[in-house]
């Protein structure tokens, strides 16, 4: 462990809340739940209250609304759209900064499960999936640990603000996310066949995308502007220290207006997908970003350019499920680690997604927030 890595571990006995949603996935997340996790965390001196969801948004106002006093730790078990609406739920509170240090547990219950499958790679575990996966992350959080995790502010044209934990997307990963839907029942699979129906369509995505680079492209190149310090902290921008305030995005300007000067501007404006993710792992089978960390303040943002035949798509994606997909060193494939983003379609034709979830298609920008929530994780 890093020294400067800020590392808990949930007491004992420890009081769960589950957040368990029974029809993500292929709908068996409360059967596995009781055949699986229960008699491990009743083992460990876990005390799982379960909360069943019974419509969209019910999780993200259980967490807005509840004392979270009597829970030691939040525990999810679904797929990837359930912590998104948890982590905003709790974002939604006046003590959101003292909600977020209440420890995120993800037990995959869903189709996807890139969370559970990034915590599970970050614990040194071999790859796997369905139960052994499940199997492994209840093994963590019967352990206990915990430390913190990097979100993305992103912000709309449309005006919404929203905090993510995983990845926003644009374009074919996006489209073949929500076309497969209608195949929850096939669990992961509905990914392939998704895959598949979206490759015989292949579409094209006119914008542009701009991005400030974790490290500037070259010597001498400016970073952000520089900013004051008093006593060791940097102020806060004017306007945005009221208590129970949201961090601000001090890295972005209003959609409105052009990106700083020391951003890249990317010279293509004709993509197949653009995706920015902050954890390993797309899906259970899809490891995306290897080097990426919960918290490493960084956002690993890749696009697709216009061009690319779909055989050379094909190979990328199957790359994925082993992360080598850079090492093909396919021209059309572009991959960049930064700090923030902005990405302006021309039309608004096709899906934007956030961490799974289906958004219209309009300008968006994003930036990382460096540590704000906590999750249970491995050694």
């Amino acid at each position: 462990m890093e020294p400067c890595d800020s590392y808990g571990v949930l007491p004992r006995p420890c009081r769960a809340l589950v957040l368990l949603n029974p029809q993500s996935g292929a709908g068996r997340a409360l059967e596995d739940f009781q055949a699986v996790v229960q008699p491990m965390l009743a083992e460990a001196e876990v005390a799982a209250s379960i909360f069943i969801t019974e419509r969209p948004h019910h999780a993200h106002e259980k967490v807005r609304d509840e004392d979270l006093s009597q829970w030691d730790t939040l525990v999810v078990m679904s797929g990837d759209g359930l912590m998104y609406e948890v982590v905003n739920g709790l974002m939604e509170r006046p003590d959101w900064d003292e909600a977020m240090k209440k420890p995120l547990c993800i037990l995959p219950g869903g189709s996807g499960n890139a969370l559970a499958a990034s915590i599970n790679y970050y614990a040194g575990n071999d790859h796997v999936a369905k139960k052994k996966l499940l199997t492994n992350c209840t093994f963590i959080l019967c352990k206990g640990l915990h430390t913190q995790m990097d979100l993305v502010s992103l912000s709309t044209a449309s005006g919404k603000r929203l905090f993510s934990f995983l990845g926003f997307g644009w374009g074919f990963i996006s489209d073949v996310d929500i076309d497969s839907e209608k195949y929850r029942w096939l669990g992961n699979a509905r990914f392939t066949l998704g895959t598949l129906q979206c490759l015989a369509k292949l579409r094209v995505y006119q914008g542009r995308l701009s991005y400030l680079p974790l490290v500037p492209t070259a010597p001498g190149t400016p970073g952000d502007p520089p900013e004051p310090v008093t006593n060791g902290h940097v102020p806060l921008p004017v306007g945005t220290g009221a208590p129970g305030s949201l961090p601000p995005d001090s890295l972005l300007v209003p959609l409105g207006q052009p990106v700083p000067a020391h951003w890249t501007v990317v010279p293509e404006e004709e993509f197949v997908t653009v995706y920015a993710i902050y954890q390993s792992h797309l899906g259970t089978n899809l490891l995306m970003a290897p080097a990426a960390r919960l918290h490493d303040g960084c956002i690993h943002l890749f696009y697709l350019k216009a061009g690319i035949s779909r055989a050379a798509l094909l190979r990328i994606f199957l790359a994925m499920a082993r992360g080598t997909h850079l090492d093909l060193n396919c021209p059309h494939l572009c991959y960049v680690p930064v700090r923030a983003f902005r990405l302006e379609p021309r039309t608004a034709a096709g899906i934007m997604t956030v961490d799974g979830e289906a958004l219209p298609s309009e300008p968006v920008q994003g930036q990382v927030h460096g540590r704000l929530c906590r999750v249970v994780c491995g050694s």
